[in-house]
């Protein structure tokens, strides 16, 4: 599998149109078994509806392609038997959270997630309510998440212009540089008392990440691919 790649992204033009799944269609029993399997695993889990991209391209600083509707049952099995059909990408935004003190702050998925235990920035899979009409509002999405995951929202902090794309194959990771404006120990504390007041938040830490030896094997490597490219390594 090829490595991940950091394209920069001045602008997106992503649109939203239904689609017919054939993957989803053909293998519609395999799905739901493999989704109850996972149920017993993880009793949280929920098939609500995600957004995928079909006709994915980054060309000349613009980022295009074509969110359709999906179950997430459908999502989890196309993820967990590594990505089927290669036409279909799974394309989200991420807060790429940066301190005062130039420190990066992530959070450790909590044990109910699909993803326990993994360190990602705040993130979330596009769903149907970050359609715009013929569009799809990415920067609202990171921002929601944000604000769910740590408590911060875009009054807190300070957006960047711009994107950053991590390629992974199946999986394209849009980074999106945020500035909170204290040392990293600060807005840890503010994050974990944000956590402390939720009855089943999503994530159950969060980790200052300084410099390479702060890397750790639950980054998923678009994560990690940033933050190197990031620090010029």
């Amino acid at each position: 599998m090829p490595d991940t790649h950091i394209v920069p992204v001045d602008r997106l033009d992503v649109g939203f149109a239904p689609f017919r799944w054939r993957f989803a269609e053909t293998r519609r029993d395999d799905i739901a078994a493999h989704f109850a399997m996972r149920r017993q695993a993880t009793p949280q889990l929920w098939n609500g509806r995600v957004l995928l991209m079909r006709d994915f391209a980054i060309r000349d600083g613009i980022l295009r392609g074509t969110y359709f509707e999906a179950g997430f049952a459908e999502f989890l099995a196309w993820r967990d038997w590594n990505f089927p059909d290669s036409t279909v990408v799974n394309c989200f935004a991420m807060g790429a959270l940066r301190a005062s003190d130039g420190a990066y702050l992530l959070g450790v998925m909590g044990d109910h997630t699909a993803n326990a235990g993994r360190i990602y920035f705040p993130a979330g899979t596009p769903d149907p309510d970050d359609v715009r009409g013929e569009t799809v509002d990415l920067l609202g999405n990171v921002l929601r998440e944000l604000a769910e995951e740590t408590g911060l929202t875009d009054r807190d902090v300070a957006i960047a212009s711009g994107w950053h794309a991590a390629v992974d194959a199946s999986r394209v990771a849009l980074m999106k540089c945020i500035d909170v404006p204290c040392p990293a120990p600060q807005a840890r504390n503010r994050m974990l008392s944000h956590l402390a007041r939720e009855t089943q938040p999503e994530l159950r830490d969060i980790r200052i990440v300084r410099s390479a030896a702060d890397l750790d094997p639950d980054m998923p490597r678009f994560v990690t691919a940033y933050l190197m490219h990031m620090w010029n390594l």
